[in-house]
C-alpha cells in the first residue's frame, strides 16, 4: 500500500474512539518518535479520519511535525472501519511477555545505557522485569503469612503518608484497606480502629 504524506492538521480523529490516551503515554509515543523516527504509519480513510493511530497523531502534533506517513484504507465499509478500530487496539493488548526474555533484553539495553522512557516502561516495570525473582505476586497474602511480627514500644503507631495520582488509585487502596476515605478525612487508622479507641493510641 502507498505511503502519503498528509498533513497533522488534516487529519481527522475518530469521534466514538473508545480508546484514551493519557498525557503521560502522549510524552512517551513522542519520545519513541524522537528517538527511533515515525516507523508506524497512520491508517486513515478516504476522507482523512483516522481508523488506527491516535495516539501517534497526538503525539506528532505535541512534536510540532507538520506532516505525518499515512496509509489510506478507503476499501473498508463504515461497519469495518468502526470494527478495525476497536480490533487494531485490542489485538494488541491481547499480546503477552516472554519474561525471561525480556529481562534479558532489558539487562542488555541497560548496559549500553539506553533510555528506558522512549519503551514506555517506567522504573517499577524494569526492576520488575530485571529482578523476577522479586516480585510479590500477591502482598496482602505475604503480609499475612510471611511478614514477621512487629512490636515496639511507643503505641502511637507508624505514619505513613500515602498520595493518589487518580480517583481510581484512591478506590482501588480502599478496597485494599477495608476502608472508605471520605474527602476531607486525612488520616485513617490500618487496621481500622474506631475513633474512642483509636484516642487511647495517641501521644501529645
Amino acid at each position: 500500500m502507498k505511503i502519503e504524506q498528509i498533513p497533522t492538521a488534516d487529519l481527522i480523529p475518530y469521534a466514538k474512539n473508545t480508546r484514551t490516551h493519557s498525557e503521560i503515554q502522549i510524552s512517551q509515543i513522542a519520545g519513541s518518535i524522537r528517538e527511533f523516527g515515525f516507523t508506524n504509519p497512520i491508517l486513515i480513510d478516504a476522507d482523512n479520519g483516522i481508523i488506527a493511530g491516535h495516539g501517534r497523531v497526538m503525539a506528532a502534533s505535541k512534536l510540532g511535525l507538520a506532516k505525518v506517513p499515512c496509509i489510506r484504507l478507503a476499501h473498508l465499509t463504515d461497519t469495518q472501519k468502526r470494527a478495525y478500530i476497536i480490533a487494531d487496539n485490542k489485538l494488541a493488548l491481547n499480546a503477552g511477555w516472554d519474561e525471561e526474555m525480556l529481562g534479558l533484553e532489558l539487562a542488555d539495553l541497560r548496559e549500553a545505557d539506553f533510555d528506558f522512557d522512549v519503551m514506555g516502561f517506567d522504573a517499577e516495570e524494569i526492576e520488575l522485569a530485571l529482578n523476577p525473582g522479586e516480585v510479590v505476586s500477591d502482598p496482602q497474602k505475604e503480609w499475612e503469612d510471611g511478614m514477621p511480627e512487629f512490636e515496639q514500644e511507643d503505641k502511637s503507631g507508624i505514619r505513613c503518608v500515602i498520595h493518589f495520582e487518580t480517583e481510581k488509585d484512591k478506590s482501588e487502596f480502599e478496597v485494599l484497606v477495608g476502608q472508605q476515605i471520605p474527602k476531607n478525612t486525612k488520616a485513617i487508622w490500618f487496621p481500622k480502629k474506631e475513633r474512642s479507641e483509636a484516642d487511647s493510641y495517641r501521644y501529645e
